[in-house]
């Protein structure tokens, strides 16, 4: 886990091996999964059972291409450009609702690219929000510890969330971005008690709007609306918004504790999309709730890792961009494990390294590059 470099005062510098291990291993199992799942819905819609796993292996090699590359870049280089890429992610997302966005499955979340490409900002947003508040949390100094910087670093943040939500309609990565910050703030207060108690009071206002929304949406046009009133009885709604979701939970059923096999699922045939965010309801079907746990327990290994490099990089940037990763790769399992198992309103959010998604796979893949890159500085005393 650590390499000798040469120079004036020799010592030894860290790499992080076992989160590489654990990062290859979940992308080789992302891609096996990911034809197993989706071979049916590729020849059906494209003639080709390998359509979806030939492109993501492409991403695959341009993601791992990329990680590598940044993995080599001093991560103090981000410190300048963070807010000039914060801007552009904005810029990005406005760019959705002019004719360069496009729309698919009834949602404008994309823009158009050359040779039938098309490309997230959403992603971006991501990234950039993880470089640049770290940034302003350093330049707040101990003004970021009282109410009034807390008020700052959560105005950048929801003003990046907000963009995400008004241009690219995508509720559910407004609600990760927003996320990142407040974990960043978390991190970094050192007080835990109030973080706590709002925590548990936003549980219970949650928990409270939804049983006024579900009242609200039975007569309502509300897309998202009608999502939480068929996650609140989807058997009601079985064969129009609940399909989905009751498809998914039949495979996470079916399966018992050690699965039905490797390729043999029945419900990846009829799940709508299933090699996006339902991928982990085939995983349930064909490796059982054994396999599930497997791969939870790899992220929780990944988690850990990257927990590991945040509490020990040099310095405080550093230490808050790791955490920023960490956050992001968190919320999205977490997200995606409770869509899945309807503890949830279904929102989209795919499951990282596992699912289908050039886009999302090249920046996560360029997040875990600047992961390594801290944990390449963290020095060992002899």
């Amino acid at each position: 886990m650590a390499r000798r470099r040469s120079g004036k005062k020799k010592g030894v510098y860290y790499f992080d091996y076992s989160m590489l291990a654990v990062l290859i291993f979940l992308v080789c199992f992302g891609l096996v999964m990911l034809y197993s799942t989706s071979s049916y819905s590729a020849l059906i819609d494209y003639g080709d059972s390998m359509y979806y796993f030939k492109r993501q292996i492409v991403f695959c090699a341009a993601g791992i291409a990329g990680m590598l590359i940044v993995s080599r870049i001093n991560y103090h280089f981000y410190i300048k450009w963070a807010k000039y890429l914060y801007y552009i992610s904005i810029i990005l997302m406005l760019l959705v609702q002019t004719p360069l966005g496009k729309t698919v499955n009834g949602a404008r979340r994309w823009i158009r690219l050359p040779m039938g490409q098309q490309f997230q900002p959403s992603e971006v947003a991501k990234i950039a929000v993880i470089l640049f508040i770290p940034v302003v949390i350093i330049r707040l100094g101990k003004e970021a510890k009282t109410l009034r910087g807390i008020g700052k670093i959560l105005l950048w943040g929801g003003i990046s969330a907000f963009c995400v939500y008004k241009f690219t309609e995508n509720l559910s990565t407004a609600i990760i971005v927003l996320g990142i910050t407040c974990v960043m703030i978390f991190v970094m207060h050192p007080k835990t008690k109030p973080f706590l108690g709002i925590a548990a009071a936003g549980i219970a206002a949650v928990y409270a709007g939804i049983q006024i929304l579900a009242r609200a949406a039975v007569t309502s046009d509300s897309f998202r609306l009608q999502r939480i009133i068929t996650w609140l009885d989807p058997e009601r709604y079985a064969s129009d918004d609940g399909y989905q979701t009751l498809q998914g939970l039949y495979a996470i059923g079916s399966g018992g504790f050690f699965g039905k096999g490797l390729g043999n699922s029945a419900q990846k045939m009829i799940i709508p999309e299933v090699q996006n965010d339902m991928i982990l309801s085939v995983i349930c079907e064909e490796l059982g709730v054994f396999g599930a746990i497997i791969i939870l327990a790899l992220f929780a290994m990944l988690l850990y890792r990257l927990l590991f490099i945040a509490q020990n990089a040099p310095d405080m940037y550093g230490s808050m961009v790791v955490t920023g990763i960490f956050a992001h790769i968190a919320l999205q399992v977490i997200l995606n494990v409770a869509v899945v198992t309807n503890f949830i309103p279904t929102t989209g959010i795919t499951l990282p390294f596992i699912s289908y998604g050039g886009t999302s796979l090249l920046f996560l893949m360029a997040e875990m590059g600047i992961a390594f890159g801290v944990s390449g500085s963290i020095k060992i005393d002899e």
